[in-house]
């Protein structure tokens, strides 16, 4: 009986949590524009460096309307901590608009036989929130505040790499630094965070990197934080890094604590539920 009562809880608790993620996927479907897109021209990328411009031509975004939202099926690999040798191996899939900049992202791993993570993070209305629950019962992770926000709106600007146009979103501004790199500063509702771009000589995004927030607590410090690519591919007709890692650069040194693979990308149709 009393097996069965736990059971009964697990069940429960999890149709909640997927009764929230479907509503919250939907609240934020539900803001996207009835206007058509326009396309990205030539002229509308003008006033743009020159790295940022290369780039945007090589993965094939001009001449196409602009990105409104979209859905990413990604796996992964991910450590937990620096101290960590075994890599956990997930599944992801993420909900990202443009107009308004938005993400919903959610996870599942197993960490072993018994114990299975499931996470959940979120960016909207310039505010973001991390939560993870342990068997879909135990809250491992419920954080959000100013730090978060920082810290999500700067994975946000950093991933906008997957849907190129939100390059000419009028929350970023851009600043040229040499041929290769171009700073990027996001400002939305009260929340504001940078990036540095990187690209190689053919034009393709090769690394992002930004000063983050590693924890939530009052003294946390900003590391560095550098999302670093490791293959491109053509997915529904743009090329984009497919194969990443992401890294902080501590202070007793680097973590590499994920790579993420994107198995699928779908542009402005197919609203799955």
């Amino acid at each position: 009986m009393k097996y069965f009562v736990q059971m009964l809880l697990v069940f429960c608790t999890s149709c909640s949590m997927n009764h929230m993620i479907q509503q919250e996927r939907e609240q934020i479907l539900s803001t996207l524009p009835d206007t058509k897109p326009q396309p990205v021209t030539e002229e509308s990328i003008q006033s743009l460096p020159e790295p940022v411009k290369k780039w945007l031509r090589r993965s094939g975004v001009v001449g196409r309307p602009e990105i409104r939202y979209g859905w990413i099926l990604q796996s992964a690999a991910m450590k937990m901590k620096p101290n960590q040798e075994t890599w956990y191996h997930a599944q992801a899939e993420q909900l990202f608009t443009t107009t308004p900049p938005a993400f919903h992202w959610t996870v599942k791993m197993k960490m072993n036989p018994l114990i299975a993570i499931k996470g959940r993070d979120l960016f909207v209305e310039g505010k973001g929130e991390m939560r993870i629950r342990m068997n879909s019962l135990i809250n491992v992770v419920n954080e959000s505040g100013e730090k978060i926000d920082e810290g999500t709106l700067q994975r946000y600007l950093g991933e906008i790499v997957w849907y190129p146009t939100a390059v000419l979103s009028p929350y970023i501004t851009w600043e040229p630094i040499d041929n290769f790199s171009a700073k990027a500063t996001m400002r939305y509702k009260g929340t504001e965070g940078s990036g540095i771009f990187y690209f190689n000589e053919k034009g393709d995004f090769i690394r992002f990197s930004a000063m983050r927030y590693k924890e939530n607590t009052p003294d946390a410090k900003r590391f560095e934080w550098i999302i670093s690519v490791r293959k491109h591919a053509i997915l529904d007709g743009l090329k984009i890094p497919v194969e990443m890692e992401a890294t902080w650069k501590l202070d007793k040194g680097d973590w590499t604590w994920l790579k993420l693979t994107i198995d699928e990308i779908i542009y402005d149709h197919d609203k799955r539920e």
